[in-house]
């Protein structure tokens, strides 16, 4: 007869649970930080009014005609923000001044994080003479403000109506730099691994490890950290629209406020409420980024 089996308390429990990978454990983490939250709520708001502003104001602030009886009427039921001195609606043009801002940003970190992505990977697979030409080139770029490029690049193009777009290019191509060192410390780390070498004794090319194998693990470092960059170029935008250096006839947080500051004695809400905007979108997105780091970082938890 064979004795009954003895079950140790919690055994059961460690069996069910499976280990979570990494990408698991950050989730686990982050879901349960009230930051993580908040900011991704105000980050999916900002990009609502971006993509679908008429979902949110039913006047068009781009064609809206401007009424010079309504200069500076206060907020009330039926318009939240009141209207500024050319007699504008307030709200509609914080609605769809997200727009610009929002694009610049995404489109600036899309080119700033190929940048980074491309020479950081080569810079740190292939090391020696290559890295060390590389970095020379980071320098060059790390010496260059990516808020003074494109002033120079706004002003240069300015005979020409390019919208945006001159803005993105400049921020993109500038901003690149500091990504592209996490990126290759993030190479260095990693192809030194073991299933690296396991996988260039089975035959892998230097492209397959790159992509296959060094990839995955260069890229959340570097997502961590265009997160917060995206917040800086759409403060960037803003200082260039406030300064006039940037795309003519765009509803703009930094116009309306570079507008409103000259009026802010007869009337502040103009200035409050695209300001206000403004700031809770860039510190939106440097929280969110901060969290996701601290979260894939096991050392700051």
């Amino acid at each position: 007869m064979s004795e009954p089996a003895v079950v140790i308390p919690g055994a059961e429990d460690e069996a069910v649970a499976a280990p979570r990978s990494l990408t698991g454990d950050a989730w686990y983490d982050l879901r349960r930080r009230p930051v993580f939250w908040i900011a991704s709520a105000i980050v999916l708001l900002m990009v609502m009014l971006a993509v679908a502003p008429g979902l949110f104001s039913s006047v068009d602030a781009r064609v809206a005609p401007c009424s010079l009886t309504d200069s500076l009427r206060p907020p009330d039921a039926s318009h939240w923000f009141g209207f500024d001195k050319q007699g504008c609606d307030v709200y509609a043009r914080v609605v769809y001044g997200a727009r610009s801002s929002v694009i610049v940003g995404v489109f600036s970190t899309l080119i700033a994080g190929v940048v980074a992505l491309v020479v950081g990977m080569i810079a740190g697979f292939y090391g020696r003479w290559i890295d060390a030409g590389l970095a020379r080139v980071v320098d060059v770029f790390l010496g260059i403000p990516p808020l003074l490029g494109a002033i120079v690049m706004a002003k240069a193009l300015s005979g020409q109506d390019l919208g945006i777009w001159p803005i993105v290019i400049a921020l993109g191509l500038l901003g690149w730099p500091a990504t592209a060192r996490i990126v290759r410390s993030s190479v260095i780390a990693a192809r030194g691994q073991d299933y690296v070498n396991a996988a260039r004794i089975l035959g892998a090319g230097n492209l397959r490890l790159m992509l296959r194998h060094i990839l995955p693990n260069a890229m959340a470092p570097m997502i961590v950290v265009l997160m917060i960059l995206l917040g800086q170029f759409i403060a960037y935008e803003a200082t260039l629209s406030f300064l006039g250096v940037g795309p003519r006839n765009t509803v703009s947080w930094g116009v309306d406020i570079a507008e409103a500051q000259r009026w802010i004695r007869e009337a502040s809400f103009p200035l409050l409420f695209p300001a206000g905007f403004l700031t809770a979108t860039v510190l939106a997105f440097i929280m969110l980024g901060d969290a996701v780091r601290d979260a894939f970082d096991p050392r700051l938890r």
